[in-house]
């Protein structure tokens, strides 16, 4: 599968772990669905993530994270933003809040990939990619 955009691969991919209640989804390890793990990890929605595989052949495995007896998923939306065929950018006066600030939006910024929160603390806008929450 040649996806080019990864990016809503690997959110399509987390939705649907999420909503078949999976422990683990993997996605395909590239420095963007890294970086996206990474600030995904860092805002609590997801429990870990770790590389597996060899090679080219490289995937993440991200574990899920879900509250309560039920197992809710934490993650109840995931929105892709900016595709490829329609770049969504902003400076960093009109940074979207996502939810009034309930949830995030992912930032692809000059210095990284960082929340709308980061990014508005540092003064910087960007691509946004997708909003979580």
């Amino acid at each position: 599968m040649a996806a080019n955009d990864t990016i809503a691969d690997m959110l399509t991919r987390i939705r649907n772990a999420n909503l078949a209640r999976h422990q683990t989804t993997q996605v395909p390890a590239t420095k963007m669905t890294r970086s996206i793990a990474k600030v995904l990890r860092e805002e609590g929605f997801i429990a870990e993530f770790e590389e597996a595989g060899q090679g080219v052949k490289r995937n993440l495995v991200i574990s899920l994270k879900y509250k309560g007896k039920n197992r809710q998923p934490l993650i109840t939306t995931l929105k892709r933003v900016s595709k490829p065929g329609l770049r969504v950018y902003s400076n960093r006066k009109e940074l979207p809040r996502v939810l009034g600030g309930i949830g995030i939006a992912i930032i692809s910024t000059s210095s990284g990939i960082m929340t709308d929160r980061e990014a508005r603390r540092q003064n910087l806008g960007g691509e946004v990619l997708c909003y979580v929450w």
